[in-house]
């Protein structure tokens, strides 16, 4: 029973540090999946050595530091350059050969963390000789992994997975040819970022951003409770040009789209759809 009224209350504190982000500063989580964000939470919770939720949202709303502490924890990290090479293999195969009859060639990934697949993207588009008419954005909610993707720096010691997951991809060249290193990092070369346009926007809150010919929101949805999923999905669509193609990631699928969006199955076993 004193287990039921801990979890209780700890859900009633979680809603009321949810409500009071998005209150005070305009970051809506309320519609994200409960289990994981309850862990994260908790995980700070801890790191800053408070005895409650309550207290880490006394603390949230009157110390900034704390505030960017928690939308790091928050907000979703995990990514990798050419994730799920065969992903790029077939729209290297499928999909450039269309694109390429386009006269401009505009892409979206939302929720692009710190920019490993923007450049991934970037490394294809140029492989296939498009780069001169495509541009590229990349968005992320996080300040800080925008901040990061837009300096173009990897740890160095990803590279050889990176090396690995480029070449497992279709990749054409010496990966090593992209990029040059200190001790500690890997650098893309400033020629690489030229079509590349990194913002904050945010999925829940922000509209749309143009209108694209494609757009990648790669692992972001499973985060996502079936309600905004839903108001995700109609400002994909509402951005993607007719014939324009959506990419999701591995465990991600359209079955759960608002009806009235139709899409086509392009190549599903890649997660590769078109309007």
């Amino acid at each position: 029973m004193e287990n039921v009224v801990h979890d209780e209350r700890q859900q009633i504190e979680i809603n009321l540090l949810l409500e009071g982000l998005y209150q005070m500063y305009g970051y809506d989580f309320r519609g994200y999946v409960r289990a994981s964000l309850r862990r994260r939470i908790v995980n700070r919770m801890i790191a800053e050595g408070l005895p409650t939720i309550t207290a880490l949202l006394e603390k949230v709303l009157h110390e900034q530091g704390a505030l960017e502490r928690l939308l790091n924890d928050l907000s979703i990290r995990l990514t990798e350059m050419f994730r799920d090479p065969s992903f790029f293999i077939a729209f290297r195969k499928e999909v450039v050969p269309i694109l390429r009859k386009l006269p401009e060639i505009r892409i979206w990934h939302a929720g692009c963390a710190t920019g490993e697949e923007v450049y991934s993207m970037a490394i294809l588009m140029l492989e296939e000789g498009l780069a001169h008419k495509t541009r590229i954005y990349g968005t992320d909610m996080n300040e800080k992994a925008i901040e990061a993707a837009q300096k173009g720096a990897f740890p160095l010691k990803k590279m050889q997975q990176y090396t690995k997951n480029y070449l497992d991809a279709g990749g054409t060249k010496a990966f090593s040819e992209y990029y040059a290193t200190d001790h500690r990092f890997a650098y893309f070369r400033p020629s690489m970022s030229e079509n590349l346009v990194f913002a904050q926007h945010n999925l829940v809150t922000d509209g749309s951003l143009n209108e694209f010919h494609v757009i990648l929101c790669r692992n972001v949805l499973i985060y996502f409770d079936q309600e905004l999923q839903h108001h995700v999905h109609r400002l994909i669509y509402g951005s993607l040009a007719d014939g324009g193609f959506l990419g999701l990631g591995s465990k991600e699928s359209i079955l759960f789209v608002p009806d009235g969006l139709p899409y086509t199955d392009f190549n599903p076993q890649e997660k590769i759809y078109r309007k």
